[in-house]
């Protein structure tokens, strides 16, 4: 067998969709899938690691990085900067893992533009009142702060038609076997399968 190069996905999803989870539950079943870890020019979060959750980076070496042309896609948010490395995924990919993105929607059309085959996930919640019980659930934030985050995930949602996947995150264990339906329906493509088991194919075709 040859060795097939990896895919790249896109994941996209208002917080309280439920994303983090299903990447998680994916990546326990699968060691040949993995998340693409980010720059960024924030402060580190407790109980985060640099290079596992994140490449913090100060302010001065991501815009070297960015004149350097070294990012796929990169933004700023507010004061803070993030960024998707091309090497990084360039290597993952070439030893055939199947690489992950955690993007909004802005980053998923500067992807779209550089990488034209990514595919791009987006995850919704099954209504309007299951995503503020989730966002409420948490328990750390004021009812102005959950009214700012419901404001902002449907100006996210309203984005979903620039997807080529839609997953509805009702019933978890569903919406988890939906994802790796996805993921290994464009393993199994005529181009992958083909080039992975073109010594089989020669030898079944007539000479």
């Amino acid at each position: 067998m040859s060795q097939v190069r990896g895919n790249l996905f896109i994941l996209s999803a208002p917080s309280g969709a439920g994303k983090s989870s299903l990447i998680n539950a994916l990546l326990e079943r699968h060691s040949d899938m993995k998340v693409s870890v980010s720059h960024t020019t924030r402060q580190p979060r407790l109980g985060e690691n640099n290079t596992e959750h994140y490449h913090f980076v100060a302010v001065n070496e991501f815009k070297k990085l960015i004149k350097a042309n070294d990012f796929l896609e990169w933004a700023q948010v507010f004061e803070n900067y993030y960024g998707t490395s091309k090497q990084s995924i360039e290597s993952q990919l070439a030893q055939g893992i199947d690489v992950f993105l955690d993007i909004d929607w802005q980053g998923a059309r500067q992807m779209r533009k550089v990488l034209p085959e990514v595919q791009t996930i987006f995850i919704l919640p099954p209504s309007k009142q299951e995503l503020e019980n989730r966002l409420n659930s948490r328990g750390q934030d004021s009812s102005d702060v959950i009214k700012s985050r419901m404001d902002k995930a449907q100006a996210e949602m309203s984005h979903y038609n620039e997807f080529d996947f839609l997953i509805i995150n009702d019933d978890f264990d569903t919406a988890l076997y939906q994802l790796e339906t996805i993921v290994f329906g464009q393993r199994l493509k005529q181009i992958n399968q083909a080039l992975k088991f073109n010594t089989l194919i020669n030898d079944l075709l007539p000479a």
